[in-house]
């Protein structure tokens, strides 16, 4: 049996994230595949992580700046590394490169954080982003640099791709198309859902340690929120998310009908029994799991068409999609006040989760690539001499910098 090795930011919390989610769907993926998967990261434990061994993955905690990983990972000996975004490719790629080198490396990005960040640079300014601008951000040349060091990486946003492409010139083979994805039997049929007739209120779902779904909550209660509720005084806006700081429970009011519920306890029946799932998105990057999550339930939704990026293709979307502040509460308004508008929203979110989430489009394709880079090796590494170059120890910064903090830390 193949090794599966992923090197985790942190532990999975597929509760409390997206991310966690798209964490434990990767493990699933290669576990049918005859992986045997172990998990090891450098994070704390969190009240909230996932019980690995009941996935039968194997938890193994490991230091940074440490020769001791490279130890572990020869004795380990993977046939496949897989780095939980570009952060833990910088700390370990070049340990896994020089004690594993026959192992194939693979970046799960979750999204390009060089993207979001330049987003929210450009937002800060009072100012449109421009594609330019990612060329003048020192995370996207560490991102970049990450992504061609690697042997493949996986990407979950179509924009995004075509900003690798056109922007930063890399070539199609070095990345993978693998949204979000669900299982058949996660996606419940539309007349097993509670009706128009038994939902209520408008909810927001997001973790609040993401800067994004923070920016958003509070466009909601100074701008979109009083208009709504100026035509809807008898509704709620529920807000859930995992770590909710004082900041954003003081934002809690009841004669506004402003909510802060903090954490869910079940997120599904949370989006399950709303009628209308709000996600005015200002800045981000990759794609909503909390929209997509909204389709898998039923719930059609508003967003911005940050919030959409990537998500529905050419079909048409489960609800609006409106970047205007007054637009897009009026298009809430009118969603949660009329039961044919919702209904075909509701469709249209099924019809997206059909064409563009299930499991079964991807994993056969995502298989075989898997099985080919395997074999071929040697030569894709061949036709990715930029990324064999920024593996050349002349250009190891991160390298000389990690062992220079491993010999001061033994001071």
């Amino acid at each position: 049996m193949q090794t599966l090795l992923i090197l985790g930011f942190v532990w999975p919390e597929p509760n409390s994230s997206a991310a966690g989610g798209r964490m434990m769907q990767l493990i699933s993926l290669f576990k049918k595949q005859g992986f045997k998967v172990v998990f090891a990261s450098p994070a704390q434990d969190s009240e909230f992580m996932i019980d690995l061994a009941d996935y039968d993955v194997e938890k193994i905690s490991i230091l940074l700046n440490n020769s001791s990983f490279d130890t572990f990972i020869t004795e380990l000996n993977p046939a496949i590394v897989l780095f939980d975004r570009f952060m833990m490719e910088e700390q370990f790629g070049w340990r896994v490169a020089e004690n594993c080198p026959t192992a194939l490396r693979i970046l799960d990005t979750e999204d390009l954080h060089c993207l979001r960040l330049a987003r929210q640079k450009a937002f800060k300014e009072n100012r449109e982003f421009k594609t330019t601008d990612l060329l003048k951000q020192e995370v996207a040349k560490r991102e970049i640099a990450s992504i061609l060091r690697c042997d493949l990486s996986l990407m979950i946003s179509e924009f995004e791709i075509e900003l690798l492409k056109s922007t930063f010139k890399i070539e199609s083979s070095l990345f993978w198309y693998l949204p979000l994805l669900l299982e058949l039997d996660q996606v419940s049929a539309l007349n097993k859902l509670p009706s128009f007739e038994d939902r209520k209120d408008f909810v927001f779902i997001g973790n609040f340690l993401h800067e994004p779904n923070w920016n958003a909550v509070q466009y909601l209660k100074d701008t979109i929120w009083p208009q709504i509720r100026k035509f809807l005084p008898q509704a709620n806006l529920n807000i859930y998310g995992a770590y909710p700081s004082q900041k954003v429970l003081q934002l809690n009011n009841t004669r506004e009908g402003f909510l802060i519920k903090g954490r869910a306890e079940d997120a599904n029946e949370v989006v399950k029994n709303a009628r209308i799932v709000l996600a005015p998105l200002r800045i981000g990057a990759g794609i909503k799991g909390k929209l997509l999550e909204a389709m898998q339930w039923g719930t059609p939704s508003v967003t911005t068409s940050i919030g959409a990026e990537s998500m529905q293709g050419e079909l048409n979307w489960n609800g609006f999609v409106e970047n205007n502040p007054e637009a897009f509460a009026n298009k809430a308004v009118q969603l949660y006040q009329d039961e044919k508008l919702w209904l075909d929203a509701q469709k249209n979110g099924n019809l997206i989760i059909q064409q563009r989430y299930l499991r079964s489009l991807f994993e056969d394709d995502f298989k075989n690539r898997i099985n080919e880079m395997i074999t071929n090796l040697e030569d894709h590494r061949l036709n990715n001499f930029i990324g064999e170059l920024l593996q050349h120890h002349t250009l190891r910064s991160t390298k000389y910098m990690s062992k220079w903090i491993e010999e001061k830390n033994k001071l």
